[in-house]
C-alpha cells in the first residue's frame, strides 16, 4: 500500500503519521502542500494533525485551499481513501468531504490528555480491527474539537452507521459525542483523537495501532 502524508506550515503529527503508517507496512510519500499532483498509485491519503497556517481565520481553511487540496479532493472523488486526523479531520470539514464543522471546544481551554473512545463501528477499512462498542485510550491534543453539526446531517451519520468513534466522556461539547466520522462512501475518515500516538507501547500505549493495521491488511489484500 502506498500512502501520501500532507504537509503544511504547522503541521507537527506528520512524521509521527508516517511512522504509524510505515510500521504497518506502507510505503509513505511526505508531500509539500503546494505541490499539485499526488504521486503516482497513491492508495491513502493522510491529513496530520497540528495547526496549518497558525489556525488562523479558522481551523483548516486556509489548508483547504492549498493546491494539494485539490488533487486530495479528486483523489477521494475516484473512491480514494482519506486519512484526516485532529487538523487533518478540520480540514476535510472545510473542503466539503465530511459534513459538519469543529468549533472551540465548551470550556474554551486546550485539552491534552489520553482519553476513552467507544467504537461506533467496525464497518470500515479504519476500524475493522476493532468491536462495535469496544472501549480504547488514544490521546486527544485540540483547541477546536467540538463537533457540530445540524440536527439532519447527525440523524443521517447515525442511521448510516457513519460515527466511526465517541468519546466515552464528552470533554469538547460535541454533539453526539462524535470523536470521528465517515464519509458516505466509508472511504474518508476524519478522528480529532490521535490513533498515531497510541501506536508504540514505549508512548505508552497501542489501542491506536488497528486503525493502520487493518487499514494496511486490507488494501494489501484488495
Amino acid at each position: 500500500m502506498r500512502a501520501a502524508v500532507i504537509v503544511f506550515p504547522g503541521s507537527n503529527c506528520d512524521r509521527d503519521l508516517a511512522v504509524a503508517l510505515r510500521e504497518a507496512g506502507c510505503r509513505v510519500d511526505m508531500v509539500w502542500h503546494k505541490d499539485t499532483a499526488l504521486p503516482d498509485g497513491v492508495d491513502l491519503v493522510a491529513i496530520p494533525g497540528g495547526f496549518s497556517f497558525g489556525d488562523y481565520l479558522r481551523c483548516g481553511a486556509i489548508a483547504a485551499n492549498s493546491p494539494i487540496c485539490a488533487e486530495v479532493k479528486a483523489h477521494a472523488t475516484r473512491g480514494g481513501f482519506v486519512l484526516g486526523i485532529c487538523n487533518g479531520f478540520q480540514v476535510l470539514t472545510e473542503t466539503g468531504l465530511l459534513p459538519g464543522a469543529l468549533l472551540r471546544n465548551a470550556g474554551l481551554k486546550y485539552i491534552c490528555r489520553t482519553v476513552p473512545l467507544i467504537v461506533g463501528t467496525s464497518d470500515s477499512i479504519y476500524t475493522s480491527g476493532y468491536e462495535t462498542g469496544q472501549q480504547i485510550d488514544i490521546p486527544v491534543a485540540h483547541h477546536d474539537g467540538n463537533y457540530t453539526a445540524s440536527d439532519d446531517v447527525v440523524a443521517e451519520l447515525r442511521a448510516e452507521d457513519r460515527v466511526a468513534f465517541r468519546y466515552g466522556r464528552n470533554l469538547n461539547g460535541s454533539v453526539d459525542d462524535i470523536a470521528g466520522i465517515l464519509s458516505a462512501n466509508r472511504r474518508v475518515l476524519g478522528m480529532m483523537p490521535h490513533p498515531e500516538r497510541a501506536s508504540d507501547a514505549a508512548h505508552g500505549g497501542t489501542d491506536g495501532k488497528a486503525v493502520f493495521a487493518s487499514l494496511a491488511s486490507a488494501l494489501a489484500a484488495a
